[in-house]
């Protein structure tokens, strides 16, 4: 039995090593020589990138929290009409990739833009001196769209803590004659802060990681000056140095997260929420929440979407090209490789937790291998590139001196570091879906497997597997849809003349021709629904 733990042991700490080599490396070389590269943009841009960033951070916090609280109290505590259809519909914007709402948005808000058109046409204005209208363009333009996109974060949390509050107490405020704006500010609110804390945490990482809005807004952010520096200058030292400087910045927000969190340990019974608990409202109230909660269905995901469809359409025959063709395989090959290899190290670091429930050491690989999460793809793209450059020249020093000449860059050239840096990136997804399916399996079946003589590899394969089997293709699933969507990290790490749909459809819309990648842009959102539909399902069951 030892030698078979001692496997177990030996898996999960390589793997888990493996996925935090990148950050590691990042750090690593940021505390190395500083560079004239580095001092040059220290002592020029990158104050003014930092301010972008903050206010980018802070602004999609702020919207994202007007946005998606009323929409989860009206979904858990008001009785309007649609709303079992509403209760998904507003999850949906987190489906929509940013830059192509805020594509969308620029189109129609633009000089010649159907809006401005229409707002000529009613007033009679004749051109721009005449009037004034707001330029989405700018940085008060991304954080809208990328609350637009993000605030279901806010709203899945807020819902889901608003459903689980303890009945007896919203009963005891309805006998103190409190009205429902009273009860949900001084007693659903209070309570639902820390889901709340977790959730903005989650759109802060999201803003601060986003390359593809700001870059189309010519918005410059630390994300674009990691670009700059690797892809303009092709220096991996200043990159790496700017790297640590948001992880630095993820690490406050965690804390802060985890601050804010410390001394609330709410003790309530759960219940779910009955329908004749809920508020009945009438009238403008009524209507308000109905417009609201369209409203905002509508503006971030059926207006956009029906655009994309309509631009798919018209341009069918310029989009059903090889190209697309050759780029959805591309998607597909590395998504699937990424989602199979998650899924074993998830599996792998779960079953050592298993087989040793008591020690505190087991729970390590699993916390270390979910790490690579909360780093943007932008920064883990270079840190991934770090080792495997110096992997790379290691391989070819030892074959020039075999006298094999030089072999090339079999690592950092290939799909290899992209691979890798999708699996680094969402492991964490995985190893949090088989966690929760694994605990609910009793421990009594593992002391019955044991007593009938099993090791641990056909305990696994004759006990677990099968009860896992739903919670690993779940796992995979969300592995897969989240690296076909990923676009920070394949825009860096994607070899030569090798694009995904995300880097195909990005580069038609930075250059104002997304009509042309619509189709492409349509399956990415349709693919981004799965893992939306799944998670609310798992919501509506859990309650």
């Amino acid at each position: 039995m030892k030698e078979k733990l001692l496997f177990w042991k030996t898996s999960s700490w390589s793997f888990s090593l493996l996925l935090v080599l990148p950050i590691l490396a990042i750090l690593y070389t940021a505390l190395g020589n500083t560079d004239d590269i580095f001092t040059h943009l220290f002592d020029t841009v990158l104050p003014t990138y930092t301010l972008n960033t903050v206010l980018l951070v802070f602004g999609a916090m702020f919207f994202s929290l007007i946005l998606g609280v009323p929409s989860a109290w009206f979904m858990a505590m008001c009785r309007i009409p649609s709303s079992s259809i509403l209760q998904w519909a507003l999850v949906l914007p987190l489906a929509m990739p940013a830059y192509i709402v805020g594509y969308i948005y620029t189109d129609w808000l633009d000089f010649a833009g159907p809006i401005q058109v229409l707002l000529r046409d009613i007033f009679g204005w004749q051109s721009y001196s005449d009037y004034w209208f707001p330029d989405i363009r700018t940085l008060a333009g991304a954080i809208l769209v990328m609350s637009l996109v993000l605030y279901p974060y806010v709203y899945l949390l807020a819902r889901a803590a608003f459903m689980e509050q303890n009945i007896s107490l919203l009963q005891s405020a309805r006998l103190l004659k409190c009205t429902p704006w009273e009860s949900f500010k001084r007693i659903s609110l209070p309570l639902a802060r820390p889901s709340i804390a977790v959730a903005l945490s989650l759109v802060a990482m999201e803003a601060l990681g986003d390359f593809g809005t700001v870059s189309y807004f010519a918005v410059n952010t630390l994300t674009t000056a990691v670009y700059d520096t690797w892809l303009g200058y092709s220096n991996l030292n200043a990159a790496a140095k700017v790297s640590a400087f948001m992880l630095m910045g993820i690490l406050l927000l965690i804390s802060g997260e985890r601050y804010s969190r410390r001394k609330q340990k709410m003790f309530q019974e759960k219940f779910n929420t009955s329908e004749e608990f809920q508020y009945q409202l009438y009238g403008w109230k009524k209507w308000g929440a109905l417009i609201w909660c369209w409203g905002l269905v509508s503006i971030a995901f059926i207006f956009p979407l029906m655009q994309l469809i309509s631009y798919a359409i018209d341009y069918f025959e310029q989009s059903w090209t090889a190209e697309f063709q050759e780029y959805a395989i591309n998607s597909l090959y590395v998504s699937s490789i990424s989602a199979v290899i998650a899924v074993i190290i998830a599996v792998v670091v779960n079953f050592l937790r298993r087989l040793q429930p008591a020690s505190k050491w087991s729970v390590v690989p699993m916390r270390l291998a979910s790490l690579g999460y909360a780093v943007p793809g932008t920064v883990l793209a270079i840190g991934v590139m770090l080792p495997m450059i110096g992997l790379d020249h290691f391989i070819n020093d030892v074959s020039k001196q075999l006298g094999f000449g030089v072999i090339g860059l079999i690592f950092s050239g290939s799909i290899f570091a992209l691979i890798f840096a999708s699996v680094t990136r969402f492991s964490a997804v995985a190893i949090g879906s088989i966690e929760s399916n694994l605990n609910k399996i009793p421990p009594s079946l593992d002391m019955a497997s044991r007593t009938l003589g099993c090791g641990t590899w056909s305990m696994l394969r004759r006990v677990h597997f099968p009860l896992i089997r739903r919670g690993c293709l779940i796992a995979g699933l969300l592995v897969f849809i989240e690296t076909m969507k990923e676009l920070n990290a394949a825009l860096l790490l994607r070899p030569f003349n090798f694009e995904t749909l995300a880097t195909y459809v990005f580069n038609f819309a930075s250059d104002e021709q997304l009509e042309i990648a619509a189709m492409p842009a349509v399956l990415l959102v349709l693919v981004g629904l799965i893992p939306l539909i799944i998670v609310n399902r798992s919501l509506e069951q859990h309650h």
